[in-house]
């Protein structure tokens, strides 16, 4: 068998033990939630989100969250949407379960199998105290989308039970970039934090290092 062939099979092997494959078809991306849709116009979701709980995200000046008015089968949720490449899109779906038992952790994650396929990779601790599976997507027109299924058994920094995420990756790399073109100022403030490792003196260390 020439080396050729051999590639062929490992490749093989790959797409058929991994996750969902990159320029999937359309049915096979996950894109909504309920009433909420990636790229969705937050016009359109007057009815379903509190808009006087709107709040910018921490650090990231070009994104801002709303909390969702109460649904069947969700605790809470937020709706991040963009301010500045597409106002007013929707970026990112977060939702939390009504139910936090790790019982329904695990119907919910054959369901998500069953119509997305096997995770592609796993993304919480080895001891399963946060279990987190994340699938990985390009839809036709090219975007990335990450859909992340979690169960949070005892984490206090993390919220207790289990949650959902939907983000349109490349959306959110767009709102950055444009907010920092808008605003050199930011953009020359985080590149002046930056300290290469390389170029790290004892002065610096001094500063980031615990004292007794």
């Amino acid at each position: 068998m020439g080396p050729q062939a051999k590639w062929l099979i490992v490749m093989l092997i790959i797409g058929l033990a991994g996750g969902p494959l990159a320029g999937a078809g359309e049915s096979a991306i996950p894109k909504a939630i309920g009433p909420f849709a990636l790229g969705q116009d937050m016009s359109e979701l007057a009815s379903a989100i509190r808009m006087e709980t709107v709040l910018p995200l921490r650090y990231q000046e070009y994104l801002n969250e709303v909390e969702i008015q109460p649904r069947a089968g969700f605790k809470s949720g937020l709706i991040i949407y963009g301010l500045c490449a597409a106002p007013g899109k929707v970026v990112r779906i977060k939702l939390k379960y009504s139910d936090s038992s790790r019982k329904f952790y695990d119907a919910l994650l054959a369901q998500t199998k069953e119509r997305f396929g096997r995770p592609s990779e796993y993304n919480g601790d080895p001891f399963h105290i946060v279990i987190s599976w994340k699938w990985s997507f390009v839809d036709p027109a090219g975007r990335r989308i990450s859909l992340n299924l979690a169960h949070n058994t005892r984490d206090v920094e993390e919220k207790y039970g289990n949650t959902i995420k939907l983000t349109l990756v490349d959306a959110i790399a767009q709102e950055r970039a444009c907010f920092l073109r808008q605003n050199p100022d930011v953009q020359k403030r985080e590149a002046d934090r930056d300290i290469p490792l390389e170029q790290m003196s004892s002065e610096d260390w001094g500063r980031l290092v615990p004292r007794p």
